[in-house]
């Protein structure tokens, strides 16, 4: 048997010599005597026959050399490897791996692939040499042989030749495929372009796989914002993108798992980061017995009634007070047990974040954490806080020390920074100070830097706007570290004392 090496140099060596002559890339004439000169280092075709000869038929001047897939050297290509395969033929024009498959086998094993073409062993017939010349199977047999996973005979989408699908192409482009036709591409065709995948993305078996910047199920939607932005939004607090439970999407995620009724399912969250499976005792996604049936599931977290503590809430605390006066001590003055921002036990709060001494007294009534504005200076850095409230430095005021009483501007420069974009003062709900709007004490929901902010907007948990456990800015709640949701109602920190 002839090495590998040597098979293949004969069959370059007889390609060049069978080939007819009026399409071959070297003449028939082809010898040696092409090259000449010491050594024989030299080519006696000038550049532009050179070249002639080593582009395919029909093709103009200045088009791919040897189908791009190797050099030419006087005349003669000379094919490369650096891809997986093999590249052969006289112009480089042949590639093992082009041949058609069946069931993950070339020429279905039935055959040989000679330059993209199937040559079948005697008996098998086909594009990929799958059918038997002769069917010894009854037609009952053959059609469950050609059954797919839902007992359909070729997915609907082809006939079946004893025991084997072949695919509908009535327009010739193979877009069905696969062993029992369960592939179908022109699900990826875009309607508008009539590309497959609008042009940027690869179809694997009817789904789209698009480019980086591109989502959608044909890859119809450009990315506004950078890969670095879209995996920033979409990393959760852990510091994993989606939670591990989805995919990003344009800054968004697609969470893994989604209810058969549209609403949430156990998976959900800006991030993926809330699992509800963690509040069951026993995981069925259609049971409502969250927390053993004793509190109320909180992104995959128990908030244990009380009497009740435990991950799941499954164990009974004693406690010689009933459930009324333990929440009547937790309430004291406050309309809600420990203030809206810590939990209840036998009459005695555990203030929220554990470990924050921002937040703090009998029923958690001081929250230190309101004395900070969004950049988390306290009191504008004039004035230190006490129980949720700035007491100012001398020389200022407001709810967090950021107005100067005394002011070097004049009216009309003041005036002019704090004209809104419609050119009214404070958007007409409030006044103006040292180029700073002062909004109307009388409606307290009105904010923003122009007074162009309604408090109200922002959502709320228990009757509290963003549930005391974060600040409103312009209608849209900022959380405090620890907490998220729309209303900053779900605990993401560490386990409740």
């Amino acid at each position: 048997m002839r090495p590998a090496g040597l098979r293949s140099a004969l069959l370059l060596v007889s390609s060049l010599l069978l080939l007819p002559g009026g399409l071959s890339a070297v003449p028939q004439s082809f010898s040696p005597s092409l090259r000449s000169g010491p050594g024989a280092a030299a080519c006696r075709l000038s550049r532009a026959e050179s070249e002639r000869r080593c582009r395919a038929p029909g093709q103009p001047p200045g088009g791919a050399l040897c189908h791009g897939r190797g050099r030419c050297d006087c005349g003669v290509c000379i094919c490369h490897v650096s891809e997986p395969g093999v590249y052969f033929g006289p112009l480089c024009e042949c590639h093992e791996w082009v041949c058609e498959t069946y069931d993950g086998s070339t020429c279905a094993g039935h055959g040989k692939c000679d330059c993209g073409r199937c040559k079948c062993d005697e008996g098998w017939l086909g594009d990929a040499c799958q059918y038997p010349a002769n069917c010894d199977l009854t037609k009952k047999k053959s059609n469950q042989m050609c059954k797919n996973s839902q007992d359909i005979i070729c997915s609907n989408a082809g006939t079946c030749h004893c025991g084997r699908c072949k695919c509908d192409n009535s327009d010739g482009n193979g877009l069905v495929y696969g062993k029992f036709c369960e592939c179908d591409d022109r699900e990826c065709i875009d309607d508008e372009t009539e590309e497959i995948c609008g042009g940027h993305g690869k179809c694997y078996c009817g789904n789209c796989y698009c480019q980086a910047g591109w989502h959608g199920d044909k890859c119809e939607f450009q990315c506004d914002i950078t890969p670095w932005e879209s995996k920033r939004r979409c990393t959760s607090p852990d510091g994993k993108v989606c939670s591990n439970r989805g995919i990003c999407v344009c800054g968004e995620c697609s969470c893994h798992d989604v209810d058969p009724t549209g609403d949430w399912g156990d998976i959900h969250g800006d991030t993926c980061e809330c699992d509800e499976r963690d509040c069951r005792a026993v995981y069925d996604r259609y049971s409502d017995d969250f927390c053993s049936g004793h509190g109320q599931c909180n992104c995959g977290r128990c908030d244990c009634k009380v009497g009740w503590y435990g991950k799941k809430c499954e164990h009974p605390r004693s406690c010689p007070l009933s459930m009324e006066e333990s929440i009547r001590k937790c309430q004291g003055s406050a309309t809600l047990p420990c203030s809206g921002r810590g939990k209840c036990e036998c009459g005695k709060c555990t203030c929220y974040p554990p470990g924050d001494n921002r937040v703090y007294g009998k029923t958690c009534e001081c929250d230190d954490r309101r004395c900070e504005d969004l950049d988390g200076v306290v009191c504008g850095g004039h004035g230190t806080c006490s129980c949720g409230r700035c007491v100012c430095e001398k020389g200022w005021f407001g709810t967090l020390c950021q107005h100067p009483r005394k002011c070097n501007l004049t009216e009309e420069h003041s005036n002019s920074l704090c004209e809104s974009a419609d050119g009214i003062l404070c958007s007409g709900k409030g006044s103006c100070h040292c180029g700073k709007c002062l909004c109307s004490a009388e409606e307290w929901y009105i904010s923003g830097e122009f007074c162009d902010c309604d408090d109200r907007d922002c959502d709320k948990h228990d009757g509290l706007i963003c549930t005391g456990n974060g600040i409103c800015s312009c209608g849209n709640c900022e959380c405090w570290d620890g907490w998220n949701g729309n209303a900053c109602e779900i605990w993401l920190g560490t386990e409740y004392p």
